[in-house]
């Protein structure tokens, strides 16, 4: 089954947060990376696949554009990502996440 990329950044961590939880509950993915960005923004990835990813995504900008002084700065999908994006870009399943990985 193809899989997808989908990354949301935010301004805020209560954004970003609503944003993550949003998405592991809108649909099988699985975050695969989360890290700071500039001047407090956040950025939060997730993997699965692409119908999947496509639905959390939804739910993801919709909680983090609700949440108290959210804002959606950036969003991105890439659809079945070829394998050297997967091993240059931190987007890639890891052992932290295999785990949670549906």
């Amino acid at each position: 089954m193809p899989q997808a990329v989908g990354v949301i950044q935010t301004i805020g961590f209560p954004a970003v947060l609503a944003a993550a939880d949003a998405m592991v509950k809108g649909g099988r993915v699985t975050i695969v990376y989360f890290d700071k960005a500039e001047r407090g923004e956040f950025l939060v990835a997730i993997r699965g696949p692409v119908s999947e990813v496509k639905r959390s995504m939804e739910a993801g900008k919709e909680a983090a554009a609700q949440s108290y002084g959210g804002e959606v700065v950036s969003h991105y999908i890439v659809p079945n990502p070829p394998e050297n994006l997967l091993a240059v870009l931190p987007v890639d399943y890891s052992e932290e996440v295999e785990q949670f990985r549906v």
